[in-house]
C-alpha cells in the first residue's frame, strides 16, 4: 500500500518544479499568454513538453535544449506587425536582442527571431505569423554544434571554379 502512495507523491514531486519554472510574467509565457490575452485565442501546448526537454538535455551533451513550444491554431485576428514586436520585446525580458524581422508586403505575416547568451549556451525565441497560424518556439542551443550543423549545407557558391567547373584545391 505505501508504494502505491509512492507513485503519486513522485509525480506531484515533479510537477512543482515545473509549474514553478513555467509560471511567471516574462519569457516565453509571458508571451504566450500576452498573446492568448490580446488577440483572444488559446495556444496548444505539447503535454510534458518540459519533462521531455529536461530528459533530452541531460542525456544530449550538445544540441537543442530547454524546449518550449505554443501553437496558435485559427489567428483569425488582424495583427499590426510593430504591436507584436513590441509585446514579443516587452515579454520576453531582459538579454534578449532581436536578430531577424521579416514582414510580408501585405502584413499578413511576419517572423521574428530573438537571440541572448545563456553561459557557453545560445537562447532563441522563434515567433512566426504566417496566414492563420501562429507559431512560437524557445530553444537552447550549442552555439559549436550549431555552427557544424549549418556549415554541413554549405553549397560553395561564393568560392571560383576553373574552366572545367571545377573547385579550386
Amino acid at each position: 500500500m505505501k508504494r502505491l502512495l509512492l507513485i503519486p507523491v513522485c509525480f506531484i514531486a515533479l510537477l512543482v518544479p515545473v509549474a514553478l519554472l513555467a509560471g511567471g510574467g516574462e519569457g516565453f509565457n509571458g508571451v504566450v499568454r500576452t498573446i492568448e490575452t490580446r488577440y483572444h485565442v488559446h495556444a496548444t501546448r505539447i503535454p510534458f513538453l518540459g519533462l521531455i526537454s529536461f530528459v533530452a538535455g541531460k542525456t544530449a551533451h550538445y544540441g537543442v535544449s530547454n524546449i518550449h513550444v505554443a501553437e496558435f491554431e485559427e489567428f483569425s485576428g488582424p495583427f499590426d506587425g510593430e504591436e507584436l514586436n513590441g509585446l514579443v520585446e516587452s515579454k520576453l525580458g531582459p538579454g534578449w536582442e532581436r536578430v531577424v524581422r521579416e514582414t510580408s508586403r501585405n502584413g499578413d505575416s511576419q517572423t521574428l527571431i530573438f537571440m541572448r547568451p545563456e553561459g557557453s549556451r545560445m537562447g532563441m525565441f522563434v515567433l512566426d505569423a504566417n496566414g492563420h497560424d501562429l507559431d512560437v518556439v524557445q530553444v537552447s542551443v550549442d552555439p559549436v554544434h550549431l555552427a557544424e550543423s549549418v556549415n554541413r549545407y554549405d553549397h560553395h557558391h561564393h568560392e571560383s571554379v576553373d574552366a572545367d567547373g571545377n573547385l579550386p584545391d
